[in-house]
């Protein structure tokens, strides 16, 4: 008796390309955690280190859960025609709903109103979860900009918010084939719908919640550098399956991509030290850490769409650019009066809007994202006037509605919660708010009501004492 034949793929998914998704997101994933944990652990003052850790993991829960029950669809789903069939207001959002039934989960992947490329090779599944670490990542970054003093109850209300009214709508509008998508504007990985968005917002964030204690501003101290270079690490090769993983095949492109993204993430990491040494300024590593941080977010807009030496330029403009920024533009008003914990808006919204607008100076024809046959034309971006005008119109886009978009819903949120914390809270730092540290101290932490027992508790009293 003949054995039945089984297949282990069904005929439109590709082993090769599938494998590379989840590898590609998974790196994606590894940036946020434990990457951007161990950098904001080690960045923060001591007492804040905890609590800087424990924002991020519960960002990259949360919107987990939100990414599969509506936000995916919402971002990548067929359009809502709430208010309008065409138009701005028929292209702006997509229908929520769960991607969590056996059609979600092991069905082909498609974005409806995209058709740009050829079909995709592997299952919804992959899809949802490589754009997943894509959302999770975006508030986390916006995070770093009021380290120190939010509320961590209204953090964990504001991040699904935030995600559901904010995030999604400018995915939809760039990546799913929405309103900017049918105009021309083209971004390749993220630079506006991730680090724009997530620079200005955490700016209005800042100015909202307020900064700071005086004496954090006044030592802004690290207390592990090792942590801080660890977390760099793994964001700076985390960001390979961050721009690698956005053509959604493993082919050409994406392995231009990667390249592209290396080239440029080192010629800014070395920029921003020749500014330094021309500035008078000593090369130190939080600095430097910065630099790279801008070419990984100047490039990742454009990766694909622009050769070598366009990857290279792109470094070079944006380390500059951004170095002035940070270090002069920082001191006139509004930034001088709004305390970016770490200079969020500087290293992620202008890096991002730069980066964009560049994919209209840089954009290379010859480099196929996705190589057309026969009839079917090849899909490549070109830098001309019109694109950059494109690119512009789109990046201020990002810029009002997430500024706005973010004012309005810190103001409900503190409405319910408290969007800082108390003065008392924030001179104690994580053994106010989590009931340990970073490093335990020979100081016991009375009063700890957490789960998990401090390294050192208080001496029990003999028995029968009052």
């Amino acid at each position: 008796m003949l054995a039945a034949a089984w297949a282990p793929y069904p005929s439109w998914l590709n082993p090769g390309d599938n494998a590379w998704q989840l590898t590609a997101a998974t790196f994606v994933g590894l940036m946020s955690v434990p990457g951007l944990v161990v950098l904001y652990g080690g960045v923060m003052q001591k007492r804040w280190s905890v609590n800087s850790m424990m924002l991020t993991f519960a960002a990259f829960g949360l919107v987990l859960i939100g990414w599969v029950l509506w936000g995916f669809d919402m971002s990548f789903g067929h359009p809502w025609h709430g208010f309008s069939d065409t138009g701005f207001f028929g292209n702006f959002i997509g229908q929520p709903g769960a991607v969590l039934d056996h059609v979600a989960l092991q069905g082909q992947a498609s974005i409806p109103l995209v058709s740009s490329g050829p079909p995709f090779h592997f299952p919804t599944s992959t899809l949802v979860y490589f754009q997943f670490v894509f959302a999770a990542i975006t508030p986390i970054l916006m995070l770093g900009a009021v380290l120190g003093r939010i509320n961590f109850k209204a953090w964990l209300l504001f991040v699904p918010l935030w995600m559901t009214c904010i995030y999604t709508v400018n995915a939809f509008l760039i990546w799913g084939g929405g309103f900017w998508a049918q105009k021309g504007a083209v971004d390749y990985s993220g630079g506006y719908v991730i680090h724009l968005a997530a620079g200005v917002s955490g700016f209005v964030a800042a100015a909202v919640i307020g900064p700071r204690l005086a004496r954090d501003r006044e030592i802004d101290a690290p207390n592990n550098l090792l942590m801080v270079a660890c977390g760099a690490g793994l964001l700076w090769l985390g960001w390979n399956g961050f721009n690698g993983g956005d053509p959604y095949y493993a082919g050409a492109d994406a392995a231009a991509a990667v390249l592209n993204t290396n080239l440029a993430t080192a010629v800014a990491f070395l920029v921003w030290v020749v500014w330094d040494y021309a500035t008078g300024r000593k090369p130190s590593l939080i600095g430097s850490v910065n630099g790279m941080i801008v070419g990984l977010v100047a490039i990742t807009p454009a990766a694909g769409f622009v050769n070598g030496y366009g990857a290279m330029a792109i470094g070079a403009i944006g380390a500059s650019a951004v170095y002035v920024a940070y270090n002069y533009l920082s001191r006139v008003r509004p930034f001088r009066n709004v305390d970016d914990t770490l200079g969020v808006v500087y290293t992620h919204g202008f890096a991002g809007l730069i980066g964009g607008l560049l994919v209209g100076v840089f954009a290379d024809s010859n480099m196929l994202v996705y190589l057309g046959l026969g009839n079917t034309p090849n899909f490549a971006a070109a830098g001309s006037l019109h694109l950059l005008k494109v690119q512009l119109y789109a990046g201020v886009w990002v810029i009002l509605f997430s500024a706005a978009g973010t004012f309005v819903l810190l103001k409900l949120v503190g409405l319910l919660i408290p969007l800082r914390m108390s003065e008392k809270d924030m001179e104690m730092g994580d053994l106010a708010v989590h009931g340990h540290e970073v490093y335990p101290s020979d100081v016991p932490s009375l009063g700890y009501t957490g789960s998990v027992a401090p390294a050192l508790s208080p001496t029990p009293e003999p028995a029968g004492s009052s």
